[in-house]
């Protein structure tokens, strides 16, 4: 999804969440072995080194464009694209789990440095998504919140939705529901789920929605 909400006043509020996300993330792995960490993930053909992984290289990409816009430049989240970005997330899943560990826990901690240290040029700058679409900084604290409390409920090591604080769902779920009717393929279920918004209809029932 490239869709975001319009957001400046919440970086600071994202960047606070983003931290104790991290710190819950981290703190979860204990229990992350060799054994567990190529169990499969709630993300089909993805196992949990698969997902840490990702999240790994993830927090690299925000560093990367956050540090370059603080320069002047504008540089791509990832520079060899779509397939530069998984094969390295197959080959990170790879590894030991210590390995895996360890770079969630150093990747997140240079992005949480990252954020501190940013200049006010560099959030008023842009990177690019790997789609090639224009990625304001501004807009990153929140957009890596999202992968980070999204993937954390991915790994099946037993954080839910219901975990989720209560500051994650209010800074993501706009945007979330912004981006709804663009992932309803069926125009009659985009026309019951405004009946239901609107208190038209008592429900929606469920719509078909595209990938997130």
């Amino acid at each position: 999804m490239t869709l975001e909400p319009q957001a400046t006043s919440d970086t600071e509020r994202a960047v606070a969440a983003c931290r104790t996300a991290h710190a819950g993330l981290v703190g979860r792995l204990g229990v992350v072995d060799d054994v567990v960490v190529h169990r499969p993930s709630r993300l089909p053909g993805w196992s949990i080194g698969h997902v840490l992984s990702h999240l790994a290289r993830n927090a690299d990409s925000f560093v990367r464009m956050l540090e370059a816009a603080g320069d002047g430049r504008t540089v791509a989240q990832y520079p060899g694209g779509t397939s530069q970005r998984d094969g390295e997330i197959e080959t990170g899943a790879a590894r030991s789990a210590a390995a895996i560990v360890n770079d969630v826990r150093t990747s997140a901690a240079r992005l949480d440095d990252a954020f501190a240290a940013a200049t006010p040029a560099a959030w008023a700058g842009c990177g690019r998504t790997r789609d090639g679409e224009p990625a304001p900084c501004a807009l990153f604290p929140l957009r890596r919140l999202r992968e980070v409390e999204l993937h954390h409920v991915d790994l099946g090591l037993g954080y839910e939705p219901g975990c989720w604080p209560a500051d994650f769902v209010e800074l993501a779920l706009p945007g979330v529901l912004a981006g709804l009717p663009g992932r309803i393929g069926d125009p009659r279920e985009r026309a019951a789920l405004l009946a239901w918004a609107t208190c038209r209809s008592p429900d929606p029932g469920r719509p078909e929605l595209a990938p997130y």
